[in-house]
């Protein structure tokens, strides 16, 4: 069994004083130049440096439908292992991806990756409430680790995540891939550099109807429902259209209209976040509606992406006109820039401070919404009702 990491109180100071440091670290703008690169790198012609191997450790939609698809187009990294509880999956991807036997491991042996020099990161991409455990098993087989969003189903798991990651000195990064698309790269850019005025107001939607039936629908497994699915992407949409973290949230769960279906999720959550520059952003998620769009009101223009958060097809105009970007693999070029940061030892773009951010942000949104009063959000604190 894995002790907690926190037991120490001289390691739980050590700790939230590593938090705090942090803090502004994860407010980086977007279009840095590390993200920049990654979006325009071209594909590599010749032989260049060894690219990084990489793990899949769950082998579910997707992991099989994009992840190892965008692996196929990385410039910096490459599939290297599996891990899956499923004999035959490992068999499956043995073949698809001419993968050696002593690459594939299931989760009772997956320690042993500790050995095998060919995986230098772990992609984490089991339901959510299982990502600390692996993280932890991760960093401490010495590889560095990619967690699939949400990081956690709380934030004490978070914090137990990246301290493993800091006392094994391994990186830890959040598989949050709209970071490297140049729709909402744009968004972030005219959001925080106020080419178009200060932000004021913020609708983000993201819903689509499911029947059911999935690990996501457990709350055990996934920590809510929509919210920590797709709901995600309208908070880290208006953190980073502001560039600021909120201050207060309200928020409120709709009626049922399918309360057999609905019977241990929220339905539809609506939402409103405060930020400490005045900006508000109304957003909206749901398991029964239909949603994928984000629009950016500010002093002297707008910006709206529909759709705004799927893996391929996105478009936006602003009011000055239609934006014009190319369509990236987001994964793929996710991925490199982990691998970018880890050889050349950069800044983590999407590390596991955001992750534990967002963590904090959908706890205050559960919590609004199950009390319907406002809750205040303090930097590296727990959410407080008012």
């Amino acid at each position: 069994m894995i002790s907690h990491p926190l037991s120490s109180a001289t390691t739980r100071r050590r700790f939230v004083g590593s938090l705090a440091a942090a803090a502004g670290a994860i407010f980086i703008p977007p279009w840095t130049a590390l993200a920049t690169q990654v979006a325009e790198a071209p594909k590599s012609s010749g032989a260049g440096p060894r690219k990084l191997g990489v793990a899949l450790l769950g082998l579910g939609g997707y992991a099989s439908g994009q992840l190892a698809p965008a692996l196929q187009e990385t410039t910096r990294c490459r599939l290297a292992a599996v891990v899956t509880g499923t004999p035959a999956k490992a068999e499956r991807w043995q073949k698809k991806y001419d993968l050696a036997a002593s690459c594939l491991y299931n989760y009772e042996n997956f320690d042993r990756i500790a050995d095998n020099p060919a995986v230098d990161v772990v992609y984490v991409v089991t339901p959510n409430a299982l990502h600390r455990d692996f993280v932890i098993r991760a960093a401490k087989a010495g590889k560095h680790v990619i967690c699939e969003k949400p990081m956690a189903t709380t934030v004490q798991d978070c914090d137990a995540m990246i301290l493993a990651c800091q006392e094994a000195k391994r990186k830890l990064s959040i598989g949050y891939r709209l970071h490297f698309e140049p729709y909402n790269l744009e968004i972030a850019r005219l959001g925080t550099t106020r080419e178009l005025g200060a932000v004021k107001r913020i609708q983000a939607e993201d819903a689509f109807p499911s029947s059911g039936g999935t690990w996501r629908f457990d709350p055990k497994l996934a920590g809510g429902g929509a919210l920590m699915d797709v709901g995600i992407y309208c908070v880290q949409a208006a953190c980073y259209a502001t560039g600021e973290e909120p201050i207060g949230i309200t928020a409120r769960m709709e009626p049922k209209t399918d309360p057999a279906r609905f019977r241990e999720i929220e339905e539809t959550l609506d939402w409103t976040m405060e930020f400490p520059s005045g900006a508000r952003a109304e957003c909206m998620t749901s398991y029964n509606k239909v949603g994928n769009r984000l629009r950016v009101e500010m002093a002297g223009g707008w910006a709206e992406l529909a759709p705004a958060y799927s893996y391929r097809g996105i478009h936006g105009r602003t009011s000055r006109g239609k934006m014009d970007f190319p369509q990236v693999n987001q994964q793929a070029r996710q991925m490199d820039a982990f691998a970018q940061c880890i050889v050349e030892d950069q800044p983590n773009l999407v590390p596991g401070e955001m992750g534990r951010r967002d963590v904090r942000i959908l706890e205050a949104i559960y919590e609004a919404a199950r009390t319907g009063r406002r809750v205040e959000l303090t930097a590296g604190e727990s959410p407080k009702p008012v």
